[in-house]
Formats: structure tokens, C-alpha cells, sequence
């Protein structure tokens, strides 16, 4: 079994708290790509634990791995690590498994990344964490893998090639070179390397052979799906490849291997940095979701601009995906909102459309179109079924099901992992729709 979960908007859909529920039922979870950019929170037993590149599946035990689609921090690695094993979680090569051919992050791709977005006028609002130059080396076959790390000769042969042109641009926006890679960042990395040596694997082989002996694989991304580097909102978008299909390249498994794919939406809408986001909400509504729902990123601390969920945009990643189901987020946020509105589709230069333009610049223009629907004002931190929720609440969720057209199969009502439950396998969610036509 091959289980692909991806986030369905752009990003902070609370993946972390949906891998670390789903993980006890699977035998691997693998990161197939993005890197210390992304962070994920899961709340368990009143710890936080904030990871950035480990999957979350270790909290539970599982057996996790960090794919060679992924670009790897060593330094915030072995943070991590030491994170884990503070709050008694043991980080062994039987638990851990990082492929050699994963791309390394270098002291010189995160100065690059920061000279670059200070240089630019308009600003993509990047992590300044050196994603992109490492992606960058990557397909220009100047990278640095883990397996380099392993050999300090090569490791050397390879800086050797490649430092000059660094140093050079470096210089050239305004850096200082000669703190970017002195011998004793050169000496902790190689320490780093000899650190990580018993973690070097292929992950692609194993996963296979899990998969072929009957195991249960779950492949976990980072980021959201409308930062996909080819299909979201570019400029403003990751570096890497976001969607379901990059779980085959990115772990090396073969897409006729895959199970189903699940999507993580949030029950309203999210986005850190720039870029267009259509039912953005600058007013007291667009405090609530932000304080309430504590939308401040992992890695960064930025405030997330919050909004009105998008129907449109969910319908573009339901088809980049292919999602065989849902888990819907922090309904909680929704209480003591009335009216709820929901966004189904836009107005775009006098002309209703119900999916979201191919131009970046056009979706930037695009009006929403919404449904209303009334709030509830009742606590959900202790409902553990969907009979349990108020009436308004169930019938949130069941519109949004019907409108997707792809089953909903849980639901999180919390940031605990207790605060999450699975909805039954048969409904009447007709009898929920009886006053969501208005709007429509």
C-alpha cells in the first residue's frame, strides 16, 4: 500500500497533526521533497513538536525517511534530532533513513538566498533558507549530496569547483564571501557528515521492497499544492514540485504503486509571503481566523493572511492531485462566526467563472463569488463525532464534501492529536444541504 498526503492550499493545512494521526497504521513515512522551509506542528500530550524536515510519523513510532527529492539542512537536522531525543524520542538508523543522493543545503545557498530577495524589487517572500539555490545546483549538476559528505576528498574536490563562482556572486550582490565557507564550516559539515553516515540509505530500493512484501508506505509532503513550482501561483511559489506525482520522483516509486492520495484542507483559507489570494480578509473576521486559529508559520513566525475558503482553488488541486479523500482542519477556528461565507467561484472582468485562471496576474484580479451559510457558537475542542457537531457545523462540512465532490474522512475540531475523528462510512448528506443553496 502506497499512500500519497499532500496539502491541498497553500500550505498550513496542519499535514504534521494528519501524518502523526494516520502514522500508527503504516509501516514507513518518507518526506519526498522541499526542506527546512516547511514546518510542521503536532500537539501531543501538551508537547509541540515543531519539524522541518523529519516526518512527523516518528512521533508514533514509525519507521521514517527523508527521500532524495528532498534538500537537506544538516545543521537543522541534527537540531532536530537532539530536539527529539530531549523529549525522549530515540532518532536511531533503525528509525531514521535519509537517502545519499539528497541534495545538501550549503552556508552559501542560504547567503545567496538572502542577497537575492533583498536585491529584488518585488519580493517573493521566500525563508531566505536556500531552497531554491540548492534546487538551482541541483539541475545545473553542481550540487552537493549527503554521499559527499561521506568522503572528505570528494567533498573538497567538489567545493573546489564550485566556490569560486559562488564567492563571486556573493560578492557581486553586496556579500562578504569569505564568511560563507571558512575551513571550520567546512570541518563541522564533514563532522556532520561522519554523523549522518549510518543514516545513508536508498530509499527508493527499500520502498519497493516494503511495498512488494505487503507493508504500508505513507508518503508525506511539504508545503501546499498552489506553491507547486510548475502549477501554482508563480512567481510566488516554492521550489520544488508540491503535488502527488512528485511523491513517485521524488521517493523513486513507480506511480501504478500508488494507493490513494489523501489532501489536507483547512477549513477556511491561508497564505505566508506574497502572491494573490483571492478571498483575503483585512478586517476583523481576518483577525479572528488569525488569532484564533494562531496562524503564525513554523519556520518562520510570519502572520499567515487568512481568507474564506476557496472553492475554486481546491477543485485546481483536487485535479493536480487526483484526491481519493479529504481530511478537513481547524473547523474549530469557524466558531463564533456568523455568517460563514464560502467561496464558489469568481468574477473575473464582468464574467463568472468557477476555476481559477491560468494567469497568475489574472487570479490576482478575480473576485469572489460567495455562498453564505450560518455559524455556530458552540465549543468544539471536546466533539468526537460528526453526529456530536451543532447542526450549522455538519452542514459546513457536508457543503464542502458536495461541493468537492471527493469524500470527506476526517475531521480535526483542535491542535490535538485526540482532537481529530474519522467520519462513518455512510451519510445523508442531503439532509445537512437544506439551507446551502443560498448564494449559489
Amino acid at each position: 500500500m502506497f499512500t500519497i498526503i499532500t496539502g491541498a492550499q497553500f500550505g498550513d493545512e496542519g499535514k504534521g497533526k494528519i501524518v502523526d494521526l494516520l502514522a500508527s497504521e503504516y509501516d514507513i513515512v518518507a518526506r519526498f521533497q522541499g526542506g527546512d522551509n516547511a514546518g510542521h506542528t503536532v500537539t501531543v500530550g501538551g508537547n509541540v513538536y515543531k519539524l522541518h524536515q523529519i516526518p512527523s510519523g516518528i512521533l508514533v513510532g514509525a519507521s521514517v525517511m527523508i527521500g532524495p527529492g528532498v534538500v537537506l539542512n544538516p545543521f537543522s537536522l541534527m537540531d532536530e534530532i537532539k530536539m527529539l531525543e530531549e523529549k525522549g524520542i530515540s532518532v536511531t538508523p533503525e528509525k531514521l533513513g535519509i537517502d545519499a543522493k539528497a541534495s545538501i543545503i550549503m552556508p552559501y545557498h542560504i547567503a545567496l538566498d538572502t542577497l537575492s530577495e533583498v536585491s529584488r524589487k518585488n519580493k517573493i517572500g521566500t525563508t531566505k533558507k536556500g531552497i531554491s539555490h540548492a534546487y538551482s545546483d541541483r539541475v545545473l549538476r553542481d550540487e552537493i549530496r549527503l554521499e559527499d559528505l561521506l568522503d572528505e576528498e570528494i567533498f573538497r574536490a567538489k567545493l573546489k569547483d564550485i566556490w569560486p563562482a559562488k564567492a563571486q556572486t556573493i560578492a557581486k550582490l553586496g556579500g562578504s564571501p569569505e564568511y560563507i565557507m571558512p575551513e571550520k564550516t567546512i570541518s563541522e559539515m564533514l563532522e556532520l557528515g561522519e554523523k549522518l553516515k549510518e543514516f545513508a540509505v536508498d530509499t527508493s530500493q527499500m520502498i519497493n521492497q516494503s511495498i512488494r512484501a505487503g507493508r504500508k508506505v505513507m508518503a508525506e509532503g511539504a508545503q501546499g499544492t498552489l506553491l507547486d513550482v510548475v502549477h501554482g501561483t508563480q512567481k510566488y511559489v516554492t521550489s520544488s514540485s508540491t503535488i502527488a506525482g512528485s511523491a513517485c520522483t521524488g521517493l523513486g516509486v513507480g506511480p501504478s504503486r500508488v494507493s490513494n492520495t489523501i489532501g489536507i484542507v483547512k477549513a477556511y483559507i491561508t497564505r505566508v509571503g506574497n502572491g494573490p489570494l483571492p478571498t483575503e480578509l483585512a478586517d476583523e473576521i481576518g483577525a479572528h481566523l488569525t488569532n484564533v486559529g494562531q496562524e503564525f508559520g513554523t519556520t518562520t513566525g510570519r502572520q499567515r493572511r487568512c481568507g474564506w475558503f476557496d472553492l475554486p482553488l481546491l477543485k485546481k488541486s483536487i485535479n493536480l492531485n487526483g484526491y481519493t479523500e479529504l481530511a478537513l482542519t481547524k473547523i474549530d477556528v469557524l466558531t463564533g462566526l456568523d455568517p460563514i461565507q464560502i467561496c464558489v467561484a469568481y468574477e473575473l472582468d464582468g464574467e463568472r467563472i468557477d476555476y481559477p485562471p491560468l494567469l497568475t496576474k489574472d487570479l490576482d484580479r478575480c473576485v469572489p463569488v460567495y455562498s453564505e451559510m450560518s455559524g455556530w457558537t458552540e465549543n468544539l475542542e471536546n466533539v468526537k463525532s460528526f453526529d456530536d457537531l451543532p447542526e450549522n457545523a455538519r452542514e459546513y462540512v457536508t457543503a464542502i464534501e458536495k461541493l468537492c465532490d471527493v469524500p470527506i474522512t476526517y475531521v480535526s475540531v483542535g491542535p490535538g492529536r485526540e482532537q481529530t475523528f474519522k467520519m462513518a462510512e455512510v451519510r445523508e448528506p442531503e439532509i445537512y444541504c437544506n439551507k446551502f443553496a443560498r448564494g449559489m
